[in-house]
């Protein structure tokens, strides 16, 4: 059984103005998300700005995060790293906090090959007891998870269970849907090819969107699994502007102004991330308007 289906926020983190993090918001951000229809929290991953975290506020924030869900909710938690490691570290605690699944990236700037891949997810699994779910980001991390790895690791890691895929490539994501005879759950790590990689068989979508629209985002994936798919793919060229809107600049300096923008005083960013760029911020700002989030 899958860990989720639908839209998986991809939680941001908020900060205070000492830059601390600000684990109170993080708390009244879960239940925006509970009460908007967002179908799980994915805490610690990219937007989560997990790189400039240290490991005790890493894991504080997914302890936050578990603890105020209260199981209302499945929590999935980002541990990957590019030190194994590490990854095996935050992936047995985020385990004993109750984490309902982990979302691990491919280790960045090692460049490890197609079998070091396998030795590290592989390590990672057999300190956990609870679903994995790989996360193929290659423009950040300059190293692709192949699909014929991907294939190979879901079938013989029995608690490796999916991917991520943010590649872009739909070819790629079609190929690894093949190798896995669809035995795989496959989730978007693209807002705007949430309705592609579901026709392919996807089960939902690993989103930034959500932050800021998680009705919008979970209505998206809802019509697809329902097999509404002219519905959804209304709704998925209804949000386009936005999610332009929201990559304007590197992901997440323009959803943590957006959040901003919303009330929620999320704060700024941790460098080397910077401000959004006063122009950006007006498109953002109509953007928002124009799609009745602001």
């Amino acid at each position: 059984m899958a860990v989720f289906k639908g839209a998986g926020v991809a939680l941001a983190t908020p900060f205070k103005e000492d830059m601390s993090v600000n684990y109170e918001k993080i708390e009244e951000l879960v239940e925006f998300h509970i009460k908007g229809g967002t179908d799980c929290i994915v805490v610690m991953g990219t937007t989560g700005e997990a790189a400039t975290l240290s490991h005790e506020e890493h894991l504080e924030c997914i302890k936050v995060v578990i603890d105020r869900a209260k199981g209302r909710i499945p929590v999935v938690a980002g541990t990957g790293s590019n030190c194994t490691e590490t990854a095996v570290y935050l992936s047995s605690e985020a385990c004993k906090y109750g984490a309902d699944g982990l979302l691990v990236v491919t280790p960045y700037y090692n460049k490890a090959t197609q079998p070091g891949l396998i030795a590290h997810y592989t390590e990672v699994a057999k300190s956990v007891d609870i679903p994995i779910i790989m996360y193929n980001v290659p423009s950040r991390t300059g190293c692709t998870l192949q699909p014929a790895t991907i294939a190979a690791l879901v079938k013989e890691v029995d608690n490796i269970v999916g991917v991520k895929d943010a590649t872009g490539n739909i070819s790629s994501t079609a190929k690894t849907v093949q190798l896995t005879e669809g035995n795989i759950d496959l989730y978007s790590g693209n807002d705007d090819q949430i309705v592609p990689i579901m026709a392919l068989g996807g089960i939902g979508v690993i989103s930034v969107l959500s932050n800021v629209a998680p009705k919008e985002t979970h209505d998206i994936c809802q019509a697809m699994l329902m097999g509404d798919v002219k519905k959804a793919a209304k709704l998925q060229i209804e949000a386009l502007p936005l999610i332009d809107a929201l990559f304007c600049e590197v992901n997440p300096i323009p959803v943590k102004t957006a959040l901003n923008l919303m009330g929620f005083n999320v704060g700024g960013m941790r460098m080397p991330l910077t401000t959004l760029e006063p122009e950006h911020t007006k498109l953002l700002e109509k953007t928002m308007k124009d799609f009745g989030v602001l």
